[in-house]
């Protein structure tokens, strides 16, 4: 086998290399590999894979094959882009925290 057919086989592995947890999109469908989010940010419309969010999540797919790294990263960039329009609320109904020194029985 030539060095360059043994690289592309490799490769071809390395997209084929799962996430530690599948992506859940909206529509029901499963994101399991790294191939699954390329072959669905490739099938999204013209505009779409030009926002900031969805370059980086291409650059950390394209890292993470080329380089081996944890598929985590990928993960994260695919998440955040697919999250990138939902605004995070703060909830003041949750329960206060107690800064200051607890008092036990024994001090009363």
């Amino acid at each position: 086998m030539s060095p360059g057919a043994r690289e592309m086989s490799e490769r071809s592995s390395e997209w084929s290399r799962k996430f530690d947890a599948p992506i859940a999109l909206s529509d029901g469908r499963k994101l399991v590999t790294l191939h699954d989010a390329a072959t669905y940010i490739t099938a999204l419309p013209d505009e779409e894979p030009s926002a900031a969010e969805w370059q980086a999540a291409i650059e950390a797919l394209i890292l993470v094959v080329e380089l081996g790294g944890p598929t985590m990263f990928a993960r994260i960039g695919v998440m955040r882009a697919l999250n990138r329009s939902c605004v995070r609320k703060f909830n003041p109904s949750r329960k206060q925290h107690h800064w200051g020194r607890r008092k036990l029985k024994r001090d009363q």
